[in-house]
């Protein structure tokens, strides 16, 4: 049995709610909850903290996880669109003998799905007369495009490909691209369609999320593994797929 953390939420939005909900049921204890209020803590806050779950905003991801970085906090990390800077992170992480769990969707089911998505991806590789696409639909308020999950998927089939070399938003001009649409709907917790489209047939995998729990439930067993380690890790480290 995991033991009883204190937890930081960075990020108390609709996600965070749902993790507290998550985090408490499962006996642990939220020691720090970080709003548009009080976005500007310091490492003093971290003190007593355990481990951070971040579902911020992109733009404030970053130096959040510093902070937590800095202060000696294991960190979580659901917020996607700063990727930019994993470098960077991935820098510090090992200067401060840190340890971070970035994920572009804590889901169980979507971690399989990824799985399943490259073992697809390396059957089709040769079948030169189908195109692949990807399709995410995702609720309003989703702040980037694509989702940060299409984004990895599309790196699944690129990996095992032997014709696609990039992803590209909404169209593919080059028979070298993989394109990814977004489309943005009230009330859509998530959906991720892979298509393989040829003149004979279509072959599609998807993953359509209810809603948040399965999203809440990863981060927290995410913070959970990381409890205590130092290093990088995935959620294939946690679902150990």
């Amino acid at each position: 049995m995991h033991k009883h953390l204190n937890i930081a939420l960075i990020g108390y939005g609709k996600m965070g709610k749902i993790i507290e909900d998550i985090a408490i049921s499962r006996g642990h204890n939220i020691g720090l909850k970080v709003t548009s209020e009080n976005s500007d803590f310091s490492s003093e806050d971290l003190k007593d903290i355990d481990v951070a779950i971040e579902f911020s905003i992109p733009e404030a991801a970053v130096e959040n996880i510093k902070k937590c970085l800095n202060a000696g906090v294991p960190i979580a990390v659901g917020t996607t669109g700063w990727y930019e800077s994993i470098d960077d992170i991935a820098q510090l992480t090992k200067e401060k003998n840190g340890c971070i769990l970035p994920a572009t969707n804590f889901s169980i089911g979507v971690n399989i799905f990824f799985e399943i998505n490259k073992h697809l991806a390396a059957l089709m590789a040769k079948q030169k007369q189908y195109e692949a696409m990807i399709t995410e639909i995702h609720h309003t308020q989703k702040k980037d495009a694509p989702s940060g999950t299409a984004i990895t998927l599309a790196e699944g089939i690129i990996e095992k490909s032997e014709t696609k070399d990039r992803w590209t938003k909404e169209l593919a001009d080059l028979k070298s691209d993989l394109a990814i649409k977004s489309l943005r709907v009230e009330d859509v917790p998530g959906t991720h369609e892979v298509e393989y489209d040829s003149d004979i047939d279509v072959i599609t995998i998807s993953h359509v999320a209810k809603n948040r729990k399965g999203f809440g439930l990863g981060a927290v067993l995410a913070a959970e593994f990381i409890t205590g380690k130092t290093g990088i890790y995935s959620m294939k480290d946690v679902l150990a797929i």
